[in-house]
């Protein structure tokens, strides 16, 4: 097994939500702007609950945001 590959769509979903900003959707969900920095760069994989609260931030299911593999389907 090689890299982590869990993606996300965070940057894209921010900005279909009303240009919404790191720092706007970090005290959304209770977590630094820094840590949705290192997500949208793919530095860091957020944990299951994490994952739950940022979906619910964009009304969204954990699918719709976060992908495992390079986010093509096969």
């Amino acid at each position: 097994m090689g890299k982590n590959l869990i993606g996300n769509h965070i940057r894209r979903l921010r900005f279909d939500h009303d240009e919404m900003t790191q720092q706007q959707l970090a005290d959304k969900v209770g977590v630094t702007r820094q840590t949705i920095v290192a997500l949208e760069k793919g530095n860091y994989s957020p944990s299951l609950e994490l994952a739950f609260r940022i979906a619910l931030a964009f009304n969204l299911s954990l699918e719709e945001v976060f992908f495992y593999g390079d986010g093509t389907k096969e």
